[in-house]
């Protein structure tokens, strides 16, 4: 037990302390003045954990600042203890962490539980403070590869010169991106500046890893992912702190790392979902990487085979530049690119009009491939043997009787046979009946990976077919004759060289999706495909199966990914939508988001549409009564890209006046949405 609170001394000097404590409330996110004692005087520093009391128990709080005068009319309560003299919480990541939480409307300590890792007592016992130059040696990197490019040199001269160099870099068909980040990442290391990577998924980091440990030792690198505990997450992130961790690579969260002295830092495909924080505030990577380089006038690398119409707008604003391949590079490293015409199209989207999805162009280029003893890769859309199925009859979609959920054939491993059942709950329906017209026969609205490989078996008996996918993901095939059938995403890179022919298949399919980004999407997963080909002067070819007019299409047939990301992004601005725009999607029961909406001051150009209903498969977080107030409801707020922070600062203030009320009914707030509807 402590002695009681009149025995305490305070501390010397600045006993005032600022702290944050981490309540997770919105009417209680500011700062709170508490004393701070001559014992914690030695550790209390500005960013370290400590521990007080608010109203009555004891929380986890940040030390925000010290002083010697209090703005508090009375007398302060005293700081418990400091918990850790570690400081966590430094000030460039204070500075980041309310920018965002202006923008994303976003609870200050919601944020913080993100940024910072858990402490972990033994993991502050490791050694952290050595060097970075003492783990190992280095190797001179060859930065060879990035002078392909038009203003490659110029832009690897900014970053070695610690320059704030920002750069949209469309990766060329057949170039090794893991090599060229690995290059210059460690070139910067060398010369003393800190690096940033963030990728995807683990696949890349794992990739990347490789890469970089061509030049360096494997202490020398510094890998954060989802999949490591608290111990070693924590020790990693106190590496970080006190510059031993000098080269971080990870996923999303990674892009917080506090870096010392970061110089260059770089997200791979920014469109992927992946980036998009699934908890609140929702955050996206690469607006975290965004504001990071503003702050700390470090060098940005967007880096995509494809480009997102964000990137575009920032290209378009001047705020970042293009770093491109010329013609005769590209003409050098393409494969051979044709695309199904009309009649053809037509013929392989009606899939119940032949024995075999596949065309046969992509026949004549599959066995060409499979003769020069090159490997072959087939994409589809979805995993599973017949992921869609309707009615036989009148095409109503099969649902299941227990649930409503989609109707699928799986594998039984007892059996080895194909069972119909829900995708959602599992039940097997083993007696079907359409809800419309009674008929109890079914149909394919497309086929997954695990049939197309069935039906590739088939007409290339002998030749191995792999599938990559869903629970069963590939990285990595032989350099021999074999067939590949995976879904986007999970396409296996060759040992070396490139596919000898890539069919990309289900254009209609993903076209079809009833969302804003469908076009872009397809267009990053094709051209991630496409990369993977061996070039045309190699016999590298690329069927798509998809009508030629399409401007998907013949986006890739020319490789003009920056053209098709110039037209998505004219195409948003005619119908006011991000990233011309901001908006927010505010969902709450129908009651609250009417109260919600009363509360908040928007700024005066902003447009409200709705309320609408949720999107399908989209729940609001936490119970409440349905019937008292309402089915949930979605509000969408949109304004134009006057104030960066004007609607999240509106909408923060909203939460917070909605809290005080007492008024506990869920609410969820997404800043610029990955997915509107």
């Amino acid at each position: 037990m402590r002695s009681m609170s009149y025995a305490r001394e305070p501390a010397p000097e600045q006993s005032v302390a600022k702290v944050l404590p981490l309540l997770g409330v919105s009417h209680l996110d500011r700062s709170f003045e508490y004393r701070l004692s001559a014992d914690q005087h030695e550790q209390a520093k500005p960013g370290v954990r400590l521990r007080v009391k608010f109203s009555g128990r004891l929380v986890d709080a940040i030390l925000l600042e010290r002083s010697d005068e209090q703005e508090h009319k009375g007398a302060l309560a005293w700081v418990e203890r400091v918990i850790s003299p570690e400081v966590v919480y430094p000030p460039q990541t204070r500075k980041l962490v309310e920018s965002l939480a202006l923008r994303y409307a976003a609870i200050t300590s919601d944020l913080i539980r993100l940024v910072v890792p858990p402490r972990h007592a033994k993991a502050e016992e490791a050694d952290v403070r050595s060097s970075w130059e003492s783990l190992g040696q280095v190797s001179e990197p060859d930065l060879s590869g990035w002078l392909s490019y038009r203003h490659g040199q110029s832009f690897v001269d900014a970053v070695l010169a610690g320059q704030a160099a920002r750069a949209a870099w469309q990766i060329a068909p057949g170039d090794d991106w893991a090599q060229q980040i690995a290059a210059l990442g460690t070139k910067v290391a060398i010369e003393g500046g800190g690096v940033l990577v963030v990728v995807p998924d683990q696949r890349d980091v794992d990739y990347l890893e490789q890469h970089f440990r061509e030049y360096m030792s494997a202490k020398q690198v510094t890998v954060l992912s989802a999949s490591q505990g608290h111990q070693a997450r924590y020790r990693r992130y106190l590496s970080i702190l006190h510059g031993q961790g000098r080269v971080v690579i990870g996923t999303r969260s990674a892009c917080f790392a506090p870096v010392d002295d970061l110089r260059l830092a770089v997200i791979k495909d920014d469109g992927d979902e992946n980036l998009v924080e699934p908890r609140a505030p929702y955050y996206h990577a690469r607006e975290v990487l965004t504001t990071r380089s503003a702050q700390e006038h470090c060098a940005l690398v967007i880096a995509s085979h494809a480009r997102t119409a964000e990137t575009q707008l920032l290209v378009d604003s001047g705020w970042c530049h293009d770093l491109l391949a010329p013609p005769e590079v590209l003409k050098a490293l393409m494969p051979s690119i044709h695309a199904i015409e009309d009649s053809s199209y037509a013929f392989a989207r009606d899939i119940h009009a032949h024995h075999s999805r596949v065309p046969s162009m992509a026949f004549r280029a599959i066995r060409q491939a499979l003769s020069r003893q090159c490997p072959v890769l087939v994409q589809v859309a979805r995993t599973g043997y017949m992921p869609g199925l309707s009615c036989s009859r009148c095409r109503t979609p099969a649902r299941c009787r227990a649930c409503n959920g989609p109707l699928s054939y799986a594998d039984s491993e007892q059996h080895r046979v194909h069972v119909l059942s829900c995708r959602w709950c599992g039940r097997p329906e083993t007696n079907f009946s359409c809800v419309n017209c009674g008929n109890h026969q079914v149909r394919a609205q497309t086929r997954g990976s695990e049939r197309t490989a069935e039906e590739i078996g088939r007409a290339f008996a002998g030749t191995p077919v792999v599938v990559s996918g869903g629970n069963r993901v590939i990285d990595q095939i032989e350099h021999k004759a074999q067939i590949v059938v995976a879904t986007p995403g999970a396409e296996p890179r060759p040992s070396h060289g490139g596919y000898g022919a890539v069919v990309l298949l289900d254009a209609w399919l993903m076209l079809a999706r009833e969302d804003l980004r469908a076009s872009e999407d397809l267009v990053a997963i094709w051209a991630n495909a496409i990369a993977l080909a061996e070039p045309a002067e190699r016999e590298g070819t690329v069927i798509i199966a998809a009508e030629n007019a399409l401007p998907e299409v013949q986006a890739l047939l020319r490789w003009d990914v920056v053209g098709m990301a110039q037209r998505e992004l004219a195409l948003r601005a005619q119908v006011h939508f991000p990233p011309v725009f901001h908006m927010a999607a505010v969902d709450a029961p129908t009651a609250a988001l009417e109260d919600f909406l009363a509360l908040a001051q928007l700024p005066p150009d902003t447009e409200v549409l709705g309320p609408v209903d949720l999107p399908r498969d989209t729940r609001l977080p936490g119970e409440y009564d349905h019937q008292l107030f309402g089915p949930p409801q979605r509000m969408l707020l949109r304004t134009p890209l006057h104030d960066r922070n004007a609607l999240g600062e509106a909408l923060r203030r909203a939460r917070a006046s909605k809290v005080a009320r007492k008024n506990d009914l869920p609410l969820r707030i997404q800043i610029d949405p990955i997915r509107v509807g």
